[in-house]
Parts: C-alpha cells; sequence; structure tokens
C-alpha cells in the first residue's frame, strides 16, 4: 500500500504545522514543511498508534464510489462559456492545463454538454483523492454496475494528483474505447513534459482566468461593432476592474474580490509551491513568491536574485534559487517570458521577464498602482490565448545592449510577424524611449509591423519612414 495524506495536525498561534505523512512498504516518513522537521518510522502502529487512529488509514471504498457517482449525476452547474476549442472527437487525449481556480472543471462540465456518456471523476474529491492509478479501472467497472453501460468518455481533474496516472492514461487510451480529456494545474503536464510521458498521444491546451470577452460576457456586458462615446467609457470602466481585479471566475462574480486573491496567494504559495514540491526551505519559497509576484513585467536574473537574497540573511545556493523559480513556474501562476535571440540556446537562459496568469495576484501586494505594467501583463495573457490556435506562435520580448527594450515579439516558425509595444501613455517624456525602441528592433529584426497599444491613443504615426499603429487596449482585446 502507497498512500499519501496531507494532515493539519495542530495549530499553535497563527502558524500552522502541516505535515506530510507518506507510508510505504510499513515505514512512515514524517516531515513539517514549518520547521523541516523529519523522522522516519519503522512500525507505523507501534510507532504512531494514535496518529493511526485518527487517520484511519484505508484503501479505496467502492461506496465512496458510488456515492461520488451519484452525486454528479445530477450536478449541473451555472456556466459562463469559455471561448476555448478543443476538438471533441479526436482520437488523441486532450489536455487542459492552467492555474488553480481557473475553470478549468467548469470547461469539463461545458464539454460534456455535447456528450453523453460520460465519467466525470475529480481527483481533489475526498472520496477519490489518494486513489491509485490501478483503481482507475475499478471505479470504471464501478460506473459500468451502476449504469448498465461503459463510458464513452472519460473527464479527468486534476489528473496530477494521482501518482503514476500517465501509466493507466496510456493503457486506457491504447485500447481506443475511451475519448479522454485530462486537466491539471501544474504546468510541467504541458506540451513538452506531457508529450514525453504520453508519447505523441495528447494534445496540450492551456485555459486560463477569464479573457476581457469572456469577463464582459459574465458582467452582461456586449461590444458592437460601431459604438457611442458613452458606450465606449463604459467598457473602459470595466477594463478598469478587469485589470485591478482579474479574471478568476470567483473573483469576478464575488464581492470579495481582495479577501478571495489574499487567499489564492496563500494557496499558490503553501499547496501549489511549497507542499506539491516538498519545498524544504520555506523562508526562501516565501521570499521567491512575493519577489516574483511585487516585479511582474520586470526582468528576472538568477544572479541578482540570489545576491539578493544572501543580502537578506537567507542561506541558499545559486543552484537552488534556479530549482525553486522552475518549481515557482510549475504552478502554473507565473510565467517567465524569454528574451528574443536567434540562437536558440540563449533564449532558455536568464534574465526572463515574469508575468502572472491574472493581473488580480498583485493587488494584496502591489507597491504602486502603475497601469502600464498591468496592461502589458494583460496583453501577455491574451497572446497566450492566442498560442492554443496557433501552435506554430511564440512571444519573447526584445532587448539590447543599450537596455532598449520592445514588449513583445511575435513570431510563427521562422517568421517574425509583429513586435507590440504597450504603454498606458505616449507622454513627451517616454515617446522618445518607446519608439526608438520599437523602430530600433523593426531594422534587427526585419519587421514593419509595428503595433503601440495604449489605454486612449489611437491612430498612425509615422517615424523614419516607417508607420507605427496605435490602438486603444479594449479595442485590441476585442479583436483578438
Amino acid at each position: 500500500m502507497d498512500r499519501e495524506l496531507h494532515v493539519n495536525l495542530f495549530a499553535r498561534k497563527k502558524d500552522y504545522h502541516h505535515f506530510f505523512f507518506n507510508l510505504q512498504h510499513g515505514k512512515l516518513f514524517i516531515y513539517d514543511t514549518w520547521q523541516l522537521y523529519f523522522r522516519e518510522g519503522k512500525n507505523f502502529t507501534k510507532t504512531f498508534p494514535l496518529i493511526d487512529k485518527k487517520l484511519n488509514l484505508y484503501t479505496m471504498k467502492k461506496e465512496d464510489i458510488v456515492d461520488y457517482l451519484k452525486e454528479y449525476e445530477s450536478f449541473k452547474p451555472e456556466l459562463v462559456e469559455r471561448e476555448l476549442s478543443v476538438p471533441l472527437d479526436s482520437s488523441f487525449v486532450i489536455s487542459v492545463i492552467g492555474p488553480r481556480r481557473a475553470g478549468k472543471t467548469y470547461y469539463l462540465f461545458q464539454l460534456s454538454v455535447e456528450m453523453s456518456d460520460y465519467i466525470y471523476l475529480n481527483f481533489e474529491d475526498s472520496r477519490l483523492y489518494g486513489v491509485k492509478y490501478t483503481e482507475l479501472r475499478d471505479i470504471i467497472r464501478t460506473y459500468i454496475e451502476i449504469y448498465g453501460k461503459e463510458p464513452g468518455t472519460l473527464l479527468l481533474d486534476e489528473i496530477q494528483e494521482v501518482k503514476n496516472w500517465e501509466i493507466i492514461v496510456r493503457e486506457l487510451h491504447d485500447l481506443k474505447r475511451y475519448r479522454m480529456f485530462l486537466t491539471g494545474s501544474s504546468s510541467k503536464l504541458l506540451s513538452k513534459e506531457i508529450a514525453t510521458q504520453l508519447r505523441g498521444r495528447t494534445l496540450s491546451y492551456l485555459l486560463l482566468p477569464f479573457s476581457f470577452r469572456e469577463y464582459s460576457k459574465a458582467k452582461g456586458l456586449k461590444t458592437e461593432k460601431y459604438m457611442s462615446r458613452d458606450a465606449s467609457a463604459r467598457i473602459k470602466h470595466y477594463l478598469l476592474e478587469y485589470i485591478e481585479f482579474g479574471g478568476f471566475p470567483e473573483v469576478v462574480l464575488s464581492k470579495e474580490k481582495i479577501k478571495i486573491l489574499k487567499e489564492y496567494a496563500e494557496l499558490i504559495l503553501f499547496r501549489d509551491f511549497i507542499e506539491r514540491h516538498r519545498i524544504k526551505n520555506v523562508e526562501l519559497a516565501r521570499v521567491l513568491h512575493f519577489f516574483t509576484i511585487q516585479n511582474f513585467t520586470n526582468e528576472i536574473s538568477v544572479n541578482v536574485l540570489f545576491n539578493r537574497v544572501k543580502s537578506m540573511g537567507v542561506r541558499v545556493s545559486k543552484n537552488t534559487v534556479y530549482d525553486y523559480l522552475s518549481k515557482l513556474e510549475d504552478t502554473a501562476f507565473f510565467f517567465f517570458l524569454r528574451k528574443y535571440s536567434e540562437k536558440p540556446h540563449l533564449r532558455e537562459s536568464y534574465p526572463k521577464k515574469i508575468f502572472l496568469c491574472d493581473t488580480g495576484l498583485t493587488k494584496t501586494l502591489r507597491y504602486s498602482e502603475d497601469k502600464g505594467k498591468l496592461m502589458e501583463n494583460i496583453v501577455f495573457l491574451e497572446l497566450q490565448r492566442k498560442t492554443n490556435r496557433n501552435p506554430l506562435l511564440e512571444v519573447f520580448y526584445w532587448k539590447d545592449y543599450q537596455q532598449r527594450e520592445v514588449d513583445f515579439v511575435i513570431k510563427e516558425g521562422t517568421q517574425i510577424n509583429q513586435l507590440i509595444q504597450v504603454t498606458y501613455e505616449l507622454t513627451e517624456e517616454n515617446e522618445k524611449r518607446e519608439i526608438r525602441s520599437l523602430l530600433k528592433a523593426s531594422s534587427e529584426l526585419n519587421c514593419d509591423n509595428l503595433l503601440m497599444i495604449t489605454w486612449e491613443q489611437e491612430g498612425e504615426m509615422e517615424k523614419e519612414e516607417k508607420k507605427i499603429k496605435l490602438t486603444q487596449l479594449w479595442k485590441w482585446l476585442k479583436k483578438q
């Protein structure tokens, strides 16, 4: 029996002591992420009798599965239709990856509307939590026993919670008996990792929190081709709220926005970062987590960050900083945008720019109301959504040795198609910097499709015989 449980044993003051229990081959391994405490018990029932009684360890029970299936039989949640389009009749396993709370579960229910015989399994449900990959067939057999038919489609939610999940998914796919849709909140399940584990059997898609179009739908807003100035002003009012509080579905539909966002920030740190990756240096984890949120849209360098952490008195190696940044990115809440270079190996090296899966995450840690940075993050997320429709699309930023910078380089295949600069407003102070950078990158990268996204300004300007189009953020988002 191999079973992993996460248990809050006790609270002292305001700090929760969270232990992990991993029972393997009769041995219990206990380690505490707060105190970095580690013990090994040779005999579980003799060494830890009180814990054994409280945890009541057991394998999957059939009555739990029956209870689960019957409960979800009538579960029909209200849905805000998402724009993500995936093939419903593909012979490939369809993987939908994204940050926790982005709406992946409800997206599976959106897909289920087009299906008749499906089984939905949420592996974060208490009745399924800890299920082994070898037990999935038994769950399917229980479904057949209840409903008298085999499911045509498997909807497997938060599949990363099942250890060695790829083994059973690969086996079931090879039988050609089921259409399969997976969701996960680990970026490791995206293209490269999942392609390795499923060996060319899957198509991966990214689901982020609401886009502004989805946000508008949830709010009942309508945009038309021709709009009055009053209607445009109303759209901008809601866009301002959107970039301030983000697009997490629960946040959009709730009045307790700040409270929910604060809970999400804690959830990222403790559950998706510290617990999932069994982080030992919790102090370093906190520093990196707060640093990445506070410095969104800025460049990040392992060397600079290492020296900064070291100056704070945190004992750490440079390799640990690098490793923790990779694990932070794995939460799917953070993206590290690569700097453009014609040499592929240089694109993978640091520095990189930090972007967040949702601008609302900055609300509880933000030091200033820099709308230009929020706009830049919004544009980045919209470009990421476009990669679902166009797998050849790649996004970079550009920076030269004179520190001239262009926010986004859009590359498709071998061709650079567009250069995008984002600023809240072009003024006398920043126009020379923003335009010079765009023109320099245009010459160096041989791209004349130049776009400037602003809050209010629009039109076209000509500089050094090159045309630069200006558009308002809400109009650009509408057209994507």
